[in-house]
Protein backbone atom coordinates (compact mmCIF):
# COMPACT_ATOMS: atom_id res chain seq x y z
CA UNK A 1 0.00 0.00 0.00
CA UNK A 2 1.40 3.36 -0.99
CA UNK A 3 1.79 5.94 1.78
CA UNK A 4 0.24 9.19 0.61
CA UNK A 5 1.51 12.59 1.76
CA UNK A 6 -0.86 15.52 2.19
CA UNK A 7 0.65 17.14 -0.85
CA UNK A 8 -0.39 14.18 -2.97
CA UNK A 9 -3.97 14.11 -1.83
CA UNK A 10 -6.92 15.73 -3.61
CA UNK A 11 -8.41 18.81 -1.99
CA UNK A 12 -11.49 16.85 -0.95
CA UNK A 13 -9.31 14.50 1.05
CA UNK A 14 -7.22 17.29 2.57
CA UNK A 15 -10.47 18.81 3.84
CA UNK A 16 -11.04 15.61 5.77
CA UNK A 17 -7.60 15.69 7.37
CA UNK A 18 -7.13 16.20 11.10
CA UNK A 19 -4.41 18.16 12.87
CA UNK A 20 -2.25 15.10 13.56
CA UNK A 21 -0.76 14.20 16.91
CA UNK A 22 -1.28 17.18 19.19
CA UNK A 23 1.27 16.05 21.80
CA UNK A 24 -1.22 16.97 24.50
CA UNK A 25 -1.06 14.78 27.57
CA UNK A 26 -3.47 14.33 30.42
CA UNK A 27 -1.96 14.79 33.90
CA UNK A 28 -0.66 11.35 34.88
CA UNK A 29 -1.56 11.66 38.58
CA UNK A 30 -1.35 8.17 39.98
CA UNK A 31 -1.70 6.57 36.58
CA UNK A 32 1.24 4.49 35.37
CA UNK A 33 0.80 5.84 31.85
CA UNK A 34 0.57 9.13 30.01
CA UNK A 35 -2.30 9.70 27.60
CA UNK A 36 -1.49 11.59 24.41
CA UNK A 37 -4.38 12.98 22.36
CA UNK A 38 -3.81 11.86 18.76
CA UNK A 39 -7.05 12.87 16.99
CA UNK A 40 -10.75 13.57 17.41
CA UNK A 41 -13.51 11.60 15.67
CA UNK A 42 -17.29 11.84 15.48
CA UNK A 43 -18.54 9.23 17.96
CA UNK A 44 -16.11 6.45 16.98
CA UNK A 45 -16.98 2.82 17.68
CA UNK A 46 -13.96 0.65 16.79
CA UNK A 47 -10.47 0.67 15.29
CA UNK A 48 -7.88 -1.74 13.91
CA UNK A 49 -4.31 -1.21 12.72
CA UNK A 50 -3.02 -1.90 9.22
CA UNK A 51 0.43 -3.47 8.83
CA UNK A 52 1.91 -0.06 7.92
CA UNK A 53 0.76 1.55 11.21
CA UNK A 54 -2.25 3.37 9.83
CA UNK A 55 -5.66 2.55 11.29
CA UNK A 56 -9.21 1.94 10.17
CA UNK A 57 -11.72 3.71 12.43
CA UNK A 58 -15.50 3.29 12.36
CA UNK A 59 -17.91 6.03 13.42
CA UNK A 60 -21.43 5.62 14.76
CA UNK A 61 -23.12 7.44 11.88
CA UNK A 62 -21.70 5.01 9.32
CA UNK A 63 -18.33 6.39 8.20
CA UNK A 64 -15.18 4.28 8.00
CA UNK A 65 -11.99 6.33 8.01
CA UNK A 66 -8.40 5.54 7.08
CA UNK A 67 -6.32 7.42 9.65
CA UNK A 68 -2.57 7.99 9.76
CA UNK A 69 -1.38 8.69 13.34
CA UNK A 70 1.93 10.04 12.01
CA UNK A 71 0.44 13.07 10.26
CA UNK A 72 -3.26 13.13 11.18
CA UNK A 73 -4.53 12.45 7.66
CA UNK A 74 -8.11 11.17 7.57
CA UNK A 75 -9.44 9.61 4.37
CA UNK A 76 -13.09 8.49 4.15
CA UNK A 77 -13.47 4.96 2.81
CA UNK A 78 -16.08 4.43 0.10
CA UNK A 79 -18.14 1.29 -0.47
CA UNK A 80 -19.56 0.90 3.04
CA UNK A 81 -23.26 -0.07 3.24
CA UNK A 82 -25.66 2.30 4.98
CA UNK A 83 -25.91 1.79 8.73
CA UNK A 84 -28.96 2.41 10.89
CA UNK A 85 -27.49 4.52 13.70
CA UNK A 86 -30.61 5.08 15.78
CA UNK A 87 -30.18 4.30 19.48
CA UNK A 88 -27.32 1.85 19.93
CA UNK A 89 -27.02 1.27 16.19
CA UNK A 90 -23.76 2.08 14.41
CA UNK A 91 -21.11 1.08 11.96
CA UNK A 92 -19.54 -1.20 14.50
CA UNK A 93 -16.49 -3.42 14.59
CA UNK A 94 -13.71 -3.57 11.99
CA UNK A 95 -11.03 -6.29 11.88
CA UNK A 96 -8.46 -7.32 9.29
CA UNK A 97 -8.70 -10.81 7.85
CA UNK A 98 -6.03 -13.32 8.93
CA UNK A 99 -5.21 -13.40 5.20
CA UNK A 100 -5.04 -9.60 4.80
CA UNK A 101 -1.46 -9.66 3.49
CA UNK A 102 -2.67 -11.77 0.57
CA UNK A 103 -6.21 -10.61 -0.17
CA UNK A 104 -6.57 -7.23 1.66
CA UNK A 105 -9.85 -8.50 3.18
CA UNK A 106 -11.48 -6.35 5.86
CA UNK A 107 -14.40 -7.61 7.97
CA UNK A 108 -16.85 -5.20 9.61
CA UNK A 109 -20.26 -5.19 11.28
CA UNK A 110 -23.13 -2.72 11.24
CA UNK A 111 -26.76 -2.38 12.24
CA UNK A 112 -29.31 -2.12 9.46
CA UNK A 113 -33.05 -1.84 8.84
CA UNK A 114 -34.85 -4.23 6.51
CA UNK A 115 -38.61 -4.14 5.97
CA UNK A 116 -39.12 -2.17 9.18
CA UNK A 117 -37.10 -4.55 11.35
CA UNK A 118 -33.50 -4.19 12.50
CA UNK A 119 -30.48 -6.37 13.16
CA UNK A 120 -26.71 -6.67 12.98
CA UNK A 121 -24.94 -7.72 9.79
CA UNK A 122 -21.43 -8.97 9.09
CA UNK A 123 -19.70 -7.89 5.89
CA UNK A 124 -16.34 -8.09 4.15
CA UNK A 125 -14.59 -6.21 1.37
CA UNK A 126 -11.10 -5.71 -0.06
CA UNK A 127 -9.07 -2.65 0.97
CA UNK A 128 -8.06 -0.64 -2.09
CA UNK A 129 -6.20 2.68 -2.13
CA UNK A 130 -5.65 4.39 -5.47
CA UNK A 131 -2.59 6.42 -6.44
CA UNK A 132 -4.47 9.66 -5.76
CA UNK A 133 -5.18 8.56 -2.17
CA UNK A 134 -8.88 7.80 -2.59
CA UNK A 135 -9.75 4.65 -0.70
CA UNK A 136 -12.57 2.14 -0.86
CA UNK A 137 -13.56 -1.39 0.01
CA UNK A 138 -14.05 -3.37 -3.19
CA UNK A 139 -16.59 -6.15 -3.62
CA UNK A 140 -18.35 -5.60 -0.30
CA UNK A 141 -20.64 -8.50 0.56
CA UNK A 142 -22.89 -9.08 3.54
CA UNK A 143 -21.92 -12.60 4.55
CA UNK A 144 -24.06 -13.08 7.67
CA UNK A 145 -27.12 -11.52 9.29
CA UNK A 146 -28.37 -12.10 12.82
CA UNK A 147 -31.70 -13.86 13.04
CA UNK A 148 -34.36 -12.84 13.55
CA UNK A 149 -34.45 -9.13 12.82
CA UNK A 150 -36.73 -7.40 15.35
CA UNK A 151 -38.03 -3.98 16.34
CA UNK A 152 -35.91 -1.71 18.51
CA UNK A 153 -32.50 -0.03 18.57
CA UNK A 154 -30.55 -1.80 21.30
CA UNK A 155 -28.08 -4.60 22.07
CA UNK A 156 -26.75 -5.33 18.61
CA UNK A 157 -23.27 -6.31 19.92
CA UNK A 158 -21.47 -7.11 16.61
CA UNK A 159 -17.92 -7.82 17.81
CA UNK A 160 -15.55 -9.90 15.66
CA UNK A 161 -12.55 -12.10 16.52
CA UNK A 162 -10.62 -14.65 14.47
CA UNK A 163 -9.43 -17.93 15.94
CA UNK A 164 -5.66 -18.11 16.47
CA UNK A 165 -5.30 -20.56 13.58
CA UNK A 166 -7.07 -18.10 11.27
CA UNK A 167 -9.68 -20.65 10.19
CA UNK A 168 -12.78 -19.37 11.99
CA UNK A 169 -14.55 -16.12 12.73
CA UNK A 170 -16.32 -15.59 16.04
CA UNK A 171 -19.16 -13.07 15.95
CA UNK A 172 -21.33 -11.75 18.79
CA UNK A 173 -25.09 -11.18 18.45
CA UNK A 174 -26.83 -9.31 21.27
CA UNK A 175 -30.32 -10.27 22.42
CA UNK A 176 -31.69 -6.92 21.20
CA UNK A 177 -33.25 -6.12 24.63
CA UNK A 178 -35.76 -8.93 24.02
CA UNK A 179 -34.53 -11.27 26.83
CA UNK A 180 -35.92 -14.63 25.67
CA UNK A 181 -34.03 -14.97 22.36
CA UNK A 182 -30.83 -15.54 24.36
CA UNK A 183 -32.24 -18.97 25.30
CA UNK A 184 -33.96 -19.66 21.96
CA UNK A 185 -32.05 -22.42 20.15
CA UNK A 186 -33.21 -21.25 16.72
CA UNK A 187 -32.27 -17.56 17.11
CA UNK A 188 -28.71 -16.27 16.87
CA UNK A 189 -29.59 -13.41 19.24
CA UNK A 190 -27.84 -13.53 22.61
CA UNK A 191 -25.15 -15.85 21.26
CA UNK A 192 -21.48 -16.22 20.38
CA UNK A 193 -21.27 -17.66 16.86
CA UNK A 194 -18.50 -19.59 15.12
CA UNK A 195 -18.43 -19.08 11.37
CA UNK A 196 -16.23 -19.95 8.43
CA UNK A 197 -14.45 -17.00 6.84
CA UNK A 198 -17.20 -16.85 4.20
CA UNK A 199 -19.86 -16.35 6.89
CA UNK A 200 -21.36 -19.84 6.78
CA UNK A 201 -21.76 -21.84 10.02
CA UNK A 202 -18.61 -23.78 10.86
CA UNK A 203 -18.77 -27.55 10.86
CA UNK A 204 -18.64 -29.16 14.28
CA UNK A 205 -20.34 -26.39 16.22
CA UNK A 206 -21.34 -27.99 19.51
CA UNK A 207 -25.11 -27.53 19.57
CA UNK A 208 -26.15 -28.18 15.96
CA UNK A 209 -26.89 -31.86 16.67
CA UNK A 210 -29.29 -30.75 19.43
CA UNK A 211 -31.39 -28.69 17.02
CA UNK A 212 -29.76 -25.31 17.63
CA UNK A 213 -28.98 -22.87 14.85
CA UNK A 214 -25.79 -24.39 13.38
CA UNK A 215 -23.79 -21.18 13.86
CA UNK A 216 -24.12 -21.12 17.66
CA UNK A 217 -21.01 -21.67 19.82
CA UNK A 218 -22.41 -20.51 23.20
CA UNK A 219 -25.66 -18.94 24.37
CA UNK A 220 -27.45 -17.15 27.20
CA UNK A 221 -25.72 -13.80 26.59
CA UNK A 222 -27.04 -10.23 26.82
CA UNK A 223 -25.04 -7.46 25.08
CA UNK A 224 -21.62 -8.76 24.06
CA UNK A 225 -19.35 -5.80 23.37
CA UNK A 226 -15.93 -7.41 23.48
CA UNK A 227 -14.38 -10.72 22.43
CA UNK A 228 -10.72 -11.76 22.25
CA UNK A 229 -8.36 -14.72 22.41
CA UNK A 230 -5.49 -15.08 24.87
CA UNK A 231 -2.04 -16.50 24.02
CA UNK A 232 -3.17 -20.04 24.84
CA UNK A 233 -6.25 -19.88 22.59
CA UNK A 234 -8.86 -19.30 25.29
CA UNK A 235 -11.80 -17.15 24.17
CA UNK A 236 -12.77 -14.31 26.52
CA UNK A 237 -15.89 -12.17 26.23
CA UNK A 238 -17.33 -9.22 28.12
CA UNK A 239 -20.93 -8.12 28.16
CA UNK A 240 -23.18 -5.54 29.71
CA UNK A 241 -25.45 -6.86 32.42
CA UNK A 242 -28.71 -5.18 33.36
CA UNK A 243 -28.59 -2.94 36.47
CA UNK A 244 -25.27 -4.27 37.66
CA UNK A 245 -23.93 -7.68 36.71
CA UNK A 246 -21.50 -6.67 33.93
CA UNK A 247 -19.45 -9.76 33.13
CA UNK A 248 -16.20 -11.19 31.83
CA UNK A 249 -16.74 -14.75 30.64
CA UNK A 250 -14.47 -17.53 29.51
CA UNK A 251 -16.34 -18.83 26.49
CA UNK A 252 -16.49 -22.60 26.11
CA UNK A 253 -18.31 -24.46 23.34
CA UNK A 254 -21.92 -25.39 23.97
CA UNK A 255 -22.32 -23.74 27.37
CA UNK A 256 -25.28 -21.66 28.55
CA UNK A 257 -24.27 -18.41 30.26
CA UNK A 258 -27.66 -17.87 31.82
CA UNK A 259 -29.23 -14.66 30.53
CA UNK A 260 -32.04 -13.79 31.22
CA UNK A 261 -32.65 -16.56 33.76
CA UNK A 262 -29.72 -15.66 36.00
CA UNK A 263 -27.55 -12.56 36.46
CA UNK A 264 -25.57 -10.93 39.23
CA UNK A 265 -27.51 -7.76 38.49
CA UNK A 266 -31.16 -6.72 38.70
CA UNK A 267 -33.81 -5.48 36.28
CA UNK A 268 -33.82 -1.72 35.78
CA UNK A 269 -37.20 -1.48 37.52
CA UNK A 270 -35.68 -3.11 40.62
CA UNK A 271 -37.07 -6.63 40.16
CA UNK A 272 -34.63 -9.28 41.26
CA UNK A 273 -32.94 -11.75 38.93
CA UNK A 274 -31.57 -14.95 40.53
CA UNK A 275 -27.81 -14.74 40.97
CA UNK A 276 -25.42 -17.24 39.44
CA UNK A 277 -24.82 -20.08 41.88
CA UNK A 278 -23.12 -23.44 41.77
CA UNK A 279 -25.23 -26.23 40.30
CA UNK A 280 -27.77 -23.98 38.57
CA UNK A 281 -26.83 -25.34 35.14
CA UNK A 282 -25.42 -22.04 33.89
CA UNK A 283 -21.81 -21.00 33.38
CA UNK A 284 -20.94 -18.22 35.82
CA UNK A 285 -18.79 -15.21 34.88
CA UNK A 286 -15.14 -15.20 35.87
CA UNK A 287 -15.42 -11.55 36.95
CA UNK A 288 -18.47 -9.34 37.46
CA UNK A 289 -19.25 -5.78 38.55
CA UNK A 290 -22.05 -4.27 40.60
CA UNK A 291 -22.47 -1.31 40.26
CA UNK A 292 -21.99 -1.39 36.51
CA UNK A 293 -18.92 -0.31 34.58
CA UNK A 294 -20.76 -0.54 31.22
CA UNK A 295 -17.97 -2.35 29.35
CA UNK A 296 -17.18 -1.34 25.78
CA UNK A 297 -14.31 -2.96 23.92
CA UNK A 298 -11.89 -5.70 24.99
CA UNK A 299 -8.39 -6.83 24.09
CA UNK A 300 -5.71 -9.17 25.41
CA UNK A 301 -2.39 -7.43 26.01
CA UNK A 302 0.63 -9.18 24.51
CA UNK A 303 3.00 -6.25 24.02
CA UNK A 304 6.35 -5.33 25.54
CA UNK A 305 5.78 -1.62 26.24
CA UNK A 306 3.97 -2.47 29.50
CA UNK A 307 5.68 -5.75 30.49
CA UNK A 308 3.98 -5.78 33.89
CA UNK A 309 0.60 -6.09 32.14
CA UNK A 310 1.44 -8.78 29.62
CA UNK A 311 -1.30 -11.41 29.72
CA UNK A 312 -4.01 -9.03 30.99
CA UNK A 313 -7.40 -8.13 29.56
CA UNK A 314 -8.20 -4.45 29.04
CA UNK A 315 -11.79 -3.14 28.94
CA UNK A 316 -13.19 0.27 28.11
CA UNK A 317 -15.72 1.67 30.57
CA UNK A 318 -18.63 3.70 29.21
CA UNK A 319 -20.77 4.87 32.14
CA UNK A 320 -17.78 4.35 34.45
CA UNK A 321 -15.60 6.54 32.19
CA UNK A 322 -12.67 4.29 32.90
CA UNK A 323 -10.01 1.91 31.64
CA UNK A 324 -10.16 -1.44 33.41
CA UNK A 325 -7.50 -4.15 33.65
CA UNK A 326 -8.36 -7.76 34.46
CA UNK A 327 -5.52 -10.09 35.45
CA UNK A 328 -5.55 -13.58 33.94
CA UNK A 329 -4.01 -16.72 35.36
CA UNK A 330 -4.78 -19.60 33.01
CA UNK A 331 -8.57 -19.96 33.06
CA UNK A 332 -8.93 -17.71 36.13
CA UNK A 333 -9.50 -13.95 36.12
CA UNK A 334 -9.54 -11.27 38.78
CA UNK A 335 -10.03 -7.51 38.91
CA UNK A 336 -6.74 -5.63 38.90
CA UNK A 337 -6.93 -1.90 38.07
CA UNK A 338 -9.53 0.71 37.18
CA UNK A 339 -8.36 4.14 36.07
CA UNK A 340 -10.63 7.19 35.75
CA UNK A 341 -10.31 8.51 32.18
CA UNK A 342 -12.83 11.35 32.48
CA UNK A 343 -14.76 10.27 29.37
CA UNK A 344 -16.70 7.28 28.07
CA UNK A 345 -14.29 4.74 26.57
CA UNK A 346 -15.86 2.88 23.66
CA UNK A 347 -12.85 1.02 22.24
CA UNK A 348 -9.52 -0.34 23.48
CA UNK A 349 -6.81 -1.69 21.21
CA UNK A 350 -3.15 -2.68 21.28
CA UNK A 351 -0.97 -0.77 18.84
CA UNK A 352 1.89 -2.17 16.76
CA UNK A 353 4.51 -0.94 19.26
CA UNK A 354 2.66 -2.26 22.32
CA UNK A 355 1.06 1.08 23.22
CA UNK A 356 -2.56 1.00 24.37
CA UNK A 357 -4.99 2.98 22.21
CA UNK A 358 -8.42 4.19 23.31
CA UNK A 359 -11.41 5.76 21.59
CA UNK A 360 -13.82 7.94 23.51
CA UNK A 361 -17.37 7.81 22.23
CA UNK A 362 -18.51 11.28 23.18
CA UNK A 363 -19.02 13.52 26.20
CA UNK A 364 -16.17 15.95 26.72
CA UNK A 365 -15.11 15.49 23.10
CA UNK A 366 -16.76 14.04 20.04
CA UNK A 367 -14.52 11.05 20.51
CA UNK A 368 -10.80 11.50 20.99
CA UNK A 369 -8.24 8.88 20.09
CA UNK A 370 -5.75 8.48 22.94
CA UNK A 371 -2.39 6.70 22.94
CA UNK A 372 -1.18 5.40 26.31
CA UNK A 373 2.54 5.00 26.89
CA UNK A 374 4.52 4.43 30.12
CA UNK A 375 4.55 7.43 32.47
CA UNK A 376 8.33 7.36 32.86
Amino acid sequence: MRHMTLAALPLALIACSGDGASNQTTPPGEKPFKASVIADFDSPWAMTFLPDGRALVTEKAGEMILFDPKNGTKIPIAGIPKSDSEGQGALMDVVLSPTFAKDKAVYFSFSEERDGLKGVALAKGAFNQANDGTTKLDGVQIIFRASPYVEGNGHYSGRIAFSPDGKYLFFTNGERQKFDPAQDPKATLGKVLRLNLDGTPAAGNPLAAKGFNPAIWSYGHRNLLGITFDKDGRLWEQEMGPKGGDEVNLIKPGLNYGWPNVSNGSHYDGRDIPDHKAGDGYEAPKVWWNPSISPGGLFYYSGDLFPQWKGSLFIGGLSSQSLIRVKLDGDKAEKADQWDMGARIREVEQGPDGAIWLLEDGGKSQGRMLKLTPAS
